[in-house]
Formats: structure tokens, C-alpha cells, sequence
């Protein structure tokens, strides 16, 4: 469960998340990363390293740039948490739907 709670940590930040997002298309130098958000780069390392101790980011070094890359497997654990809230909101809005259906126009 701590790995669980790193990991819902790492995603509670709107910076981290959209490091996450960016990360999608492949892996990226922290030089790129860094143009997408208004801070310095040592408080943007904090939140890579947050990311990398969650297991959500890998650093590599290539020449003398970090690249940073997605882990997604992480992710797994937080879509498996969610599933049944999921499946709980998908059969409240059928039941809306079912609900509406029957009303007259």
C-alpha cells in the first residue's frame, strides 16, 4: 500500500501530471520538460524526483542530458483502485438514463 500512496502523491501536483502527460510521446530531456512550465528548473527536478521515487518516471543519462521517460505500470495500480468507483458511476448514470428514458417530452 505505501507504493499505492507514493504514487496517488506524485499525482496529487497539476505540475507532476502534466510532466506525465508530456512524457506520453516519448522520453524527453528535462531541458524540454523545463520550457512547459514557469519555475526554475531545481523546483522542477523536486517534482521529477517526486515522480522517479513513485516509479511513474526513469531518468537515463545520454551524453550530458537526463532524458526522463514514462513508467506507466504505476498507473495500473491507480486504474485498478479506481475501477469500482468506475463501474459505481457507470451504473448511476444508467440508472439516469434509464430514468430520463421514461419521462415524456
Amino acid at each position: 500500500m505505501a507504493q499505492t500512496d507514493e504514487v496517488f502523491a506524485a499525482l496529487s501536483s497539476p505540475v507532476r501530471r502534466d510532466v506525465l502527460r508530456l512524457l506520453l510521446d516519448g522520453p524527453k530531456p528535462v531541458q524540454e520538460l523545463a520550457e512547459h512550465f514557469d519555475m526554475r528548473r531545481p523546483s522542477l527536478s523536486e517534482h521529477l524526483r517526486v515522480l522517479r521515487e513513485a516509479g511513474l518516471v526513469s531518468e537515463r543519462r545520454s551524453g550530458r542530458y537526463r532524458l526522463y521517460s514514462l513508467e506507466a505500470e504505476p498507473l495500473r495500480m491507480v486504474s485498478d483502485w479506481l475501477s469500482p468507483y468506475e463501474r459505481f458511476w457507470r451504473q448511476k448514470l444508467a440508472g439516469l438514463r434509464d430514468l430520463l428514458d421514461e419521462e415524456p417530452l
